[in-house]
């Protein structure tokens, strides 16, 4: 796929912010791939190099915030970026890097998958980048795609464990500036694998059945990415949701998506 320079006939852009993966499952790897996937043009701004695999977290390294910096300004000054996903960011420095970048540059479309805790137990986001991230850029997001333990963590309360409470928390952090926010419950004890897409216009529902699989590295970095490649391509909000479970369950081995009111 070649470069979409400005100027040039339109493409779809998404670039991802976000970390490498040593092993390709996660992070700005997984993020490429899922744009490649839906024919999407990805570009990348690097935060943190990491030592990993599907088990575990073994080193990271921090990227300078003004080479993150530097990053941005290349990639906004040559190409037409249609949607942005936004990964492991790693330290407040980095928050404040992208959310002035941000702020100056107004993109179309913003989603946030707010990586903080690695299944492992690493910690991927200091506590003052947690406070900035919540202060400086949750307020330029426009859909917030936690799972159950970052949506408790960012609200300092325990996790929901049932639909009722997925979507009360989900209001919850639209009070934090999220203009929407995607409730993963793969965590949940429910009868179905249920994603809770909460705005201030309602709540809608998308269930599929459990997927019996060990291949759940980076899922949340390939749902994220996939709703990004999808609104970069002119889907709306809801639209992009539906199509981004579906092919991330279609990815690890299970049926098609429903989505409901």
């Amino acid at each position: 796929m070649s470069t979409p320079h400005r100027g040039s006939a339109p493409a779809p852009v998404a670039l991802s912010i976000a970390g490498s993966d040593s092993s390709g499952g996660a992070g700005i790897q997984a993020d490429l791939k899922t744009f490649a996937a839906l024919g999407v043009y990805g570009a990348t701004v690097l935060t943190a190099v990491t030592a990993q695999n599907a088990t575990g977290i073994r080193a990271i390294h921090v990227i300078p915030p003004d080479i993150v910096s530097a990053q941005l300004e290349a990639v906004f000054d040559e190409l037409n970026i249609r949607a942005i996903k936004l990964g492991m960011l790693a330290q407040a420095a980095t928050v404040d890097v992208v959310a002035d970048s941000l702020n100056r540059r107004r993109p179309y479309f913003v989603v946030l998958d707010p990586v903080m805790i690695a299944t492992s137990g690493a910690r991927l986001l200091t506590d003052d980048g947690i406070a900035s991230l919540v202060s400086r850029l949750l307020p330029l997001v426009d859909c917030l795609t936690p799972n159950l333990a970052e949506a408790a963590a960012l609200l300092g309360t325990s996790l929901a464990m049932s639909e009722a409470a997925m979507a009360e928390q989900g209001r919850a952090l639209l009070d934090l500036g999220p203009r929407a926010v995607l409730m993963k419950g793969g965590h949940a004890p429910l009868p179905e694998a249920i994603d809770i897409l909460v705005t201030h216009e309602g709540t809608q529902r998308f269930a599929t059945p459990w997927v019996e699989t060990p291949h759940l590295h980076g899922t949340g970095c390939k749902l994220s990415a996939a709703v990004a490649a999808s609104v970069a391509q002119g889907a709306s909000l809801a639209d992009a949701v539906a199509r981004a479970k579906a092919c991330l369950t279609a990815a690890i081995g299970g049926p098609g998506v429903r989505p409901s009111q």
